[in-house]
């Protein structure tokens, strides 16, 4: 295949749909990846398991004055472009309501409210957007005031890429719907849509030298003075947060040793038959998808190469209409944020608690949050309430996989789950009011679970 052809139409169409500066620089820089054997793939046996990690316990708390002046340097920044669409959603994932009379941004926005109250700090809150979340996400933000600072902007959006056709890894074209022709490039985009838009240049114009990055669909990841404290005083270029695998795991990616490199392999580049990923035992540290960025490090690596940090590859396999399965088949080269573990010197991971990494990705995740099994405080932090390890969730796809099928069954909101350690439904069951889930529950139905009603411990 002619790799010179391929990259060039595929770059041209970049070029024409308005990618520039850094972000083409990083798109140039997956198809020049695409071209290699095996490109983006990570098989566990060429891998090594990490030693232990220095716990955020063990971490020094600075003094109150420390305290006030790191975090009046740190910018919290939420990726906030997704859209929910493996639970059936078509707008912002971060307008769905997690508690009572509370989505996502409104517990971001408690938590940042919360944390300058208590330090005196600016602290800014910035969103990366897509184009579809921006203006209903700012809208939920605008109930609290400015959350941003001078000569901050409150958010800026990601990039985006063409699709590039599996057989022949030419631009595909879709004329029943164009948007279709294009995707985000993972979030390993920040980094070039940072500098591309004019944020990264913005917030170290107004003094603001770390950046704590997360996602705003997980709800423990609270800005910690800790490592804003450790970032400064040990000039920590990059960390990444890292928790103890557990069988919940089962996406994200996981730290390991390539080559003597410390690295972050994602579910992407695990190849065809390769059931190495799930060992949690053997490679213990999962991402939470929480890092921090000494802004200053990103833009001297920026100046030396527009495409830095240099991320691996990872090879996304779809069609073109992700809702119809017979479309045209593509891929779409991404990369992730964390994987800049990789390949910024001096970077560093940090093991965390559990109670740091809570996203929601599917209903399962939502059924969890939504139960008793975490309390929301007036201060936004969403407190882990269960007893032992977090309840693992298991729902048939079938019948809870899309949001309104799921909402339809647990018409009276969630069971009581803080007992519980795994709670598994196959078939249609609907539950009603103040049901109660304890040890380990299977559920089948067809059934009707009826108010008050006790599940497990023999029951």
């Amino acid at each position: 295949m002619n790799t010179p052809g391929y990259s060039a139409a595929v770059v041209a169409k970049a070029e024409a749909g308005g990618v520039h500066g850094t972000e083409l620089a990083a798109l140039r820089r997956r198809l020049r990846q695409l071209g290699e054997q095996h490109a983006g793939l990570l098989p566990g046996e060429d891998l090594e398991p990490l030693a232990d990690l220095p716990h955020l316990d063990e971490l020094p708390s600075p003094s109150p004055g420390q305290a006030r002046d790191v975090l009046d340097r740190l910018v919290i920044v939420k990726l906030n472009g997704g859209l929910g669409t493996s639970m059936g959603l078509e707008g912002p994932k971060s307008v769905l309501e997690v508690k009572p009379g509370a989505n996502f941004l409104d517990v971001l926005a408690r938590q940042v409210l919360a944390l300058r109250e208590r330090h005196g700090a600016r602290l800014p809150l910035v969103l990366m957007n897509s184009a579809i979340t921006r203006d209903p996400s700012l809208k939920v933000l605008d109930h609290y005031g400015d959350l941003s600072a001078p000569g901050v902007p409150r958010d800026f959006l990601q990039g985006r890429e063409p699709k590039i056709r599996a057989s022949d890894f030419e631009p595909v074209r879709w004329p029943a719907d164009p948007d279709l022709e294009w995707c985000p490039p993972g979030h390993g985009d920040i980094y070039p849509a940072l500098a591309a838009s004019g944020t990264l240049d913005a917030l170290l114009g107004a003094g603001l030298c770390y950046a704590f990055v997360s996602n705003s669909d997980n709800l423990g990841a609270l800005a910690d003075v800790r490592i804003a404290a450790w970032l400064a005083a040990e000039q920590v270029p990059f960390a990444l947060e890292a928790v103890r695998g557990t069988p919940a795991d089962r996406k994200g990616g996981h730290l390991a040793c390539y080559q003597g490199q410390l690295v972050l392999r994602e579910t992407a580049q695990v190849p065809d038959g390769d059931d190495s990923f799930t060992d949690v035992e053997r490679w213990r540290w999962y991402n939470t998808n929480n890092i921090w960025i000494d802004l200053r490090a990103l833009k001297d690596l920026q100046a030396a190469d527009p495409a830095a940090p240099d991320l691996p590859l990872i090879v996304n396999r779809k069609t073109v209409d992700p809702r119809d399965p017979d479309s045209t088949p593509v891929i779409q080269l991404e990369s992730a944020m964390g994987a800049a573990i990789g390949s910024i010197p001096g970077a560093r991971a940090v093991h965390v608690p559990r109670s740091r990494f809570a996203p929601v990705k599917t209903t399962n995740d939502l059924l969890v949050v939504r139960s008793d099994a975490y309390e929301l405080t007036s201060d936004g932090e969403m407190r882990p309430s269960f007893d032992g390890q977090e309840p693992v969730v298991t729902l048939d796809e079938e019948y809870y996989k899309l949001l309104p099928d799921f909402e339809q069954r647990f018409p009276d909101g969630a069971p009581s789950l803080r007992r519980c350690h795994r709670f598994e439904v196959e078939g249609d069951v609907t539950f009603g009011a103040d049901v109660v889930a304890v040890g380990d529950v299977l559920v089948t139905g067809p059934r009707q679970i009826p108010d008050g009603e006790v599940l497990g411990e023999g029951n």
